[in-house]
């Protein structure tokens, strides 16, 4: 048998490029997971100056909740994202409360320690309450978006436009309002930020619920997508800590990049190469940067 130069280009095939096109945009709807996950956990490191670890439950609780609200309850599917989302606000302020505050003069390592203690009291108060099996949650968001013959689902249309909308509202309420100015003075200057009467305590109070604000909003945009389990969020802690590093700690555009980049490359790589090697991929990520460029492609110095 003998092949023709047309046999040997495959980028001529419509199916090669529907293909690409399909997975292009699974990985956007994921990048804009990854990215509202991100920022809020490098707003926390930016403002705390610790990595909280506990970040993946709260994204993991925020899903069960809007699931609760939306099955149990009956509220729309958007509103019961709300709901959940101010919720987990008073959750994040909470814990920033509880467990943060009074380690503020402890070592690190106390911080970490505290923050896996309330993963764990998280991870064991949903499966009081779910159980420990898989659980799916329904979206009335439906039908798909023919694009160059690619059809996209409407659930990732969704999210993509949201994580847009939000990604834009939260730089405008940093840069424009008086509370998201003192966060990014916290974050530039913590001393030189007290001496002009801002009140760190209050902003760590902010930046954490706003973090878990953050996390619920992407954890209800892709729960329709993936299951729901008590455990959800482990695997998202360590991509969301291999984007924020690959972007540069404390660094909001590199979270931003880092979390689009991370999850087309996952996405492309279990597509053309093998899904076992996508999911390791923000391992590889992380590791390479540690060795090649440990302060990311966005450094941000942040004063202490």
């Amino acid at each position: 048998m003998r092949l023709t130069r047309a046999a040997l280009m495959p980028a001529e095939d419509p199916t090669i490029m529907t293909l690409f096109i399909q997975q292009l945009f699974n990985g956007l709807a994921l990048g804009g997971v990854y990215c509202l996950a991100a920022i809020g956990l490098t707003l926390v490191f930016g403002v705390l100056r610790i990595p909280n670890l506990a970040h993946g439950a709260l994204y993991m609780l925020g899903a069960y909740i809007t699931y609760f609200f939306l099955t149990t309850v009956g509220v729309p599917y958007i509103a019961a994202i709300g709901i959940a989302a101010i919720v987990l606000f008073v959750v994040g302020v909470g814990l920033e409360r509880l467990v943060f505050h009074p380690l503020r003069n402890s070592p690190h390592t106390h911080h970490m320690i505290a923050a896996v203690g309330a993963m764990f009291f998280f991870q064991a108060l949903a499966q009081a309450i779910w159980g420990a099996d898989f659980r799916r949650m329904d979206t009335p968001i439906t039908g798909e978006l023919r694009i160059l013959g690619a059809e996209i689902s409407a659930q990732r249309i969704v999210i993509i436009v949201t994580a847009v909308i939000v990604l834009a509202l939260l730089a405008l309420f940093i840069k424009r309002s008086i509370h998201g100015q003192t966060i990014e003075a916290i974050e530039q200057d913590r001393v030189g930020a007290s001496l002009v009467g801002i009140n760190p305590s209050m902003v760590s109070m902010l930046t954490l619920g706003l973090s878990a604000l953050l996390a619920t909003i992407a954890a209800g945009l892709v729960a329709p997508i993936n299951l729901l389990s008590p455990t959800m969020g482990d695997a998202l802690n360590l991509k969301v800590f291999a984007i924020i590093i690959l972007g540069g700690l404390g660094s909001l555009p590199g979270a931003i990049v880092g979390g689009f980049a991370l999850a087309i490359a996952e996405t492309m790589t279990a597509t053309y190469i093998s899904s076992a090697l996508g999911e390791a991929v923000a391992f590889i990520v992380l590791v390479a940067v540690l060795a090649i460029k440990p302060n990311g492609l966005f450094t941000k110095a942040v004063q202490r």
